[in-house]
């Protein structure tokens, strides 16, 4: 009885501490500098590390750490395939002649450009959470012991701490949305389910450790408008929403999230789709058309790429996204990777192996550019409109732009786009005189 008096007591004044310290002024909107000061020691920390990885490294391999991660495991050769080929210009075939797609054959089957946007980007340094690069060995006594005691400290301390955050934020926003639902439709329940909204995403974002970095905010997304983001992970909704009130679009879920989805739509017009309705394109347009021309809406909030890719690249814009017309409002999320590993790799971790992976990180620092809006020109399809508005967000954020569907992270490639690539190598070969 004692002990467990003892337990209820130290419970007690955990709570109370992190409702106090954390969570009051997070709801509030001010800072007490204590998420400063961590990221001010985190920060000195990994650069005492990675200068000490630099003067581990032995003498014959200093380009290790010199080496950026997008060099990959090969050296690829940039030359565009046109020029490469027009040196084959000869009347006579000669067998040679095919090396050069020999060569290209075998760089996409060790490395293609498009799966390995599906995996983890490799880090220039380590930075003390795991080995993520096969460069980085053991280097000294000092560095071990560093690591182990900041394993101690995430699993120990910040993991209980970000899970108390959690469950009170996610609690908040059941208990919040689902009393705002209660009233009666008016601007006072949109403006308590703002609230409500902002005050949980901002309690979530302390249990990541967020620190964010918005830019040009006066181009922040107006009701009835699109907001258009890259993606890379679940949290992209909730570090936009720390800024902001959305309504989502998405896919009704079971269990926790069902639970939420449910809550927040009652005092949100989120905009949910059954697995069935989701197929139907021109259910899913109808119904976000009849959203954006309500002026009176949040602005929606769409990931037109589907699925999340690894924060270097931008991958294909589904073009749904831009045929409902109105204004879109592009947003360009970075995440800083030094600190800790945002993107979720859905084919090989479930939702819980994600979050425990993100809440055992060092931080979640991202940078979010708001851009200036844009509009469908005349002329211009919805494919085209896509293009357009997908290179505008590599570019602020200084993301490779890939014309591949990310569809490909689940499915394989079409039978017909294959056939479209054989018959452009071949007008290639046949335009140069190596076919006769």
């Amino acid at each position: 009885e004692d002990v467990g008096s003892a337990v209820a007591r130290v419970g007690a004044v955990w709570l109370a501490l992190v409702l106090a310290l954390i969570v009051l002024p997070s709801a509030l909107g001010v800072s007490l500098g204590i998420s400063e000061a961590y990221m001010w020691v985190l920060v000195k920390t990994l650069e005492w590390a990675t200068i000490r990885i630099e003067k581990g490294v032995k003498k014959p391999q200093p380009q290790m750490l010199k080496t950026p991660a997008a060099n990959g495991i090969i050296e690829r050769d940039e030359t565009p395939m046109e020029k490469e080929i027009a040196r084959l210009h000869r009347v006579d075939f000669e067998f040679s002649d095919i090396f050069y797609f020999c060569r290209k054959g075998f760089e996409a089957i060790v490395e293609d450009e498009v799966t390995q946007r599906f995996s983890s980007e490799e880090l220039v340094s380590w930075n003390l959470l795991t080995r993520t690069n096969v460069n980085f060995h053991y280097i000294s006594l000092r560095l071990t012991i560093v690591w182990v005691i900041g394993v101690v400290v995430r699993y120990c301390f910040l993991l209980p701490l970000r899970f108390t955050l959690a469950a009170i934020g996610i609690t908040s926003m059941i208990v919040g949305t689902t009393m705002v639902g209660q009233l009666p439709n008016s601007s006072v329940k949109n403006y308590l389910s703002e609230v409500v909204h902002l005050t949980c995403s901002r309690i979530l974002v302390r249990a990541l450790s967020g620190t964010i970095h918005y830019h040009n905010k006066e181009n922040k997304p107006q009701k009835g408008g699109i907001c258009v983001a890259n993606h890379t992970s679940p949290i992209d909704a909730i570090i936009l929403t720390n800024d902001g009130c959305y309504a989502m679009v998405g896919q009704v879920h079971g269990g926790l999230m069902g639970v939420i989805q449910r809550a927040a739509v009652k005092a949100c017009p989120h905009v949910w789709f059954e697995r069935s309705e989701i197929k139907d394109r021109h259910l899913v347009t109808k119904r976000l058309r009849e959203h954006v021309a309500d002026k009176s809406k949040l602005p929606i909030l769409i990931f037109p790429e589907g699925t999340c890719i690894n924060n270097t690249s931008v991958m294909m814009f589904k073009k749904g996204s831009f045929e409902i017309g109105g204004t879109i409002y592009p947003v360009a999320i970075k995440y800083d990777p030094q600190f800790g590993d945002a993107f979720w790799n859905s084919s090989k971790y479930n939702i819980v192996s994600y979050l425990l992976r993100i809440m055992t990180s060092w931080a979640i620092v991202c940078n979010v550019w708001y851009m200036p809006p844009m509009v469908r020109k005349e002329g211009e399809d919805a494919v085209q409109f896509a293009n357009r508005v997908r290179s505008a967000i590599a570019r602020q954020g200084g993301l490779t732009e890939l014309p591949w569907d990310g569809g490909l992270k689940r499915a394989k490639v079409k039978d017909t786009f294959k056939e479209e690539q054989q018959k452009n190598y071949s007008k290639m070969l046949v335009r140069n005189g190596s076919i006769g």
